[in-house]
């Protein structure tokens, strides 16, 4: 008799940290291996041994290379995990930047307080050793009646949504995971492919208690924002996720500079893994929409324009503070949980004529997170710094889908489901989610316990 069984290990009542275990007839395979962030207990978690044995997992397949997904593989592997990784190649190339950049922050924290790292360079050099890509609709074994598919999820560059097909005693079912889906139609990618046969579906809920700006909405608040901050003579800084979101924004200003919309004042990509990750971006076509794909192939850079300046160096960042206003500055972490974004936020944020632009999800406990729930001051590196700049924010340029995007996805399949389980989500956004879909589609939603394991009937 054919047995299946789902455990979500990490990734629930959470945005982050993916990482769930698919077992069938013996055969153990892993989706996703990330880091939980945002919360203060994040660090001590990731050090946390698996609660299963990494020597018995067969394979692990990555959706995408946010590092939510793939922040523990080297550990994973450092710890025992011998078996295939399977991803599309875009992934696999992103996964070795976001590494190495890992590695140094790892190696700045064991230097300023001794912090050992979770892994070394040589566990990461090994983990992309076993990496093998994965393209989009081609078919892979795993064992007798079981098989892997990949297909765009539309999130960010080389995300896949993953589709497992496991036969069983009543035919063959399928198990897909739609662990980030993406905010389709987006400004750089294709759009999300939709699946209409699924059995079982393990889908994110980041967005599922709400909705984004309508697209021309968005795109004009946005402007909106850029210009007056200009007028204003201030500095707009924007905390930016370095992979997705910094190209979009890019995108969106090369648009506003070389239609005229505002003047061609100083901009700053201050952030090295961003800087690196845009390389990528302006050498690969396949991925994007039709509009990119034309842009790139004119050679028409979409992720330039003039008065950008890429400040990879620690001295050139330094010297952002001396650059007269009006200016902007993209810098990572998306989230303000750290990076050089940190420093432009002790300077700008006490200054009523600048404004701090959320382009993204801030997670609870995040420094982010506060400032986009008004606080009057904050603490960064020790120091009290009051808020007096312009607090902005745009949910619609996220790379997740919201809520009718996700309930979309699900009727595409609501004859055949059976099982949703809503993962990668704050309690409230899945439980809101489950009920939609209850409610709306008359399907089965579950929001799943940690270390649980659910039997899936074949």
């Amino acid at each position: 008799m054919n047995q299946a069984t789902l455990t979500f290990y990490s990734g629930v009542d959470s945005v982050t940290g993916a990482n769930f275990m698919l077992e069938y007839n013996g055969t153990r395979v892993l989706v996703d291996c990330g880091l939980v962030q945002g919360s203060k207990e994040a660090d001590e978690l990731n050090r946390e041994p698996f609660t299963y044995d990494p020597q018995t997992v067969d394979v692990l397949v990555v959706s995408h290379a946010h590092i939510d997904h793939i922040g523990r593989i080297p550990k994973l592997v450092r710890d025992g995990f011998r078996g295939k990784i399977l991803s599309t190649g875009i992934t696999k190339q992103i996964a070795e930047i976001m590494f190495e950049d890992a590695l140094g922050i790892m190696g700045h924290k064991q230097r300023e307080n001794g912090t050992p790292p979770l892994y070394e360079k040589n566990d990461a050099a090994r983990a992309l050793a076993q990496w093998e890509e994965l393209g989009y609709h081609e078919s892979r074994s795993l064992a007798d009646g079981f098989t892997v598919q990949l297909k765009d999820a539309g999130h960010i560059i080389g995300s896949a949504l993953i589709e497992f097909t496991l036969s069983g005693d009543s035919g063959t079912k399928k198990l897909v995971f739609a662990d980030d889906l993406g905010n389709s139609p987006a400004p750089l990618l294709r759009d999300a492919e939709h699946i209409t046969d699924a059995t079982y579906l393990v889908m994110d809920s980041v967005y599922g208690n709400r909705t984004h700006e309508p697209t021309a909405e968005r795109d004009e608040k946005f402007r909106q924002i850029v210009k007056e901050s200009i007028e204003r003579g201030g500095a707009l800084v924007i905390p930016a996720f370095s992979l997705a979101r910094t190209q979009i924004v890019l995108h969106e200003l090369n648009h506003m500079v070389g239609e005229g919309v505002i003047p061609s004042v100083p901009v700053f990509l201050d952030s090295p893994l961003a800087i690196k990750l845009t390389e990528i971006y302006r050498r690969i076509v396949q991925p994007y929409n039709d509009e990119i794909r034309d842009d790139i192939e004119s050679d028409d850079d979409p992720f330039s324009f003039p008065n950008l300046e890429f400040t990879e160096r620690v001295p050139e960042s330094k010297a952002i503070e001396g650059t007269p206003n009006p200016k902007i500055i993209i810098a990572g972490s998306g989230m303000s949980t750290g990076g050089r974004v940190l420093h432009h936020e002790i300077d700008y944020l006490p200054d009523p004529q600048s404004t701090l632009l959320l382009v993204g999800y801030q997670a609870v406990g995040t420094l982010g997170r506060r400032l986009e729930e008004g606080a009057q001051e904050v603490e960064i590196f020790d120091q009290t710094v009051p808020v007096r700049a312009r607090i902005e924010r745009i949910g619609g340029y996220s790379s997740h889908a919201d809520q009718d995007q996700l309930l979309d996805f699900v009727a595409a399949s609501a004859e055949t489901l059976e099982t949703v389980f809503l993962a990668m989500g704050e309690p409230k956004s899945s439980s809101v989610l489950a009920q939609c879909i209850r409610d709306e589609l008359g399907v089965k939603a579950v929001c799943p316990e940690q270390g649980k394991q659910y039997k899936l009937e074949l």
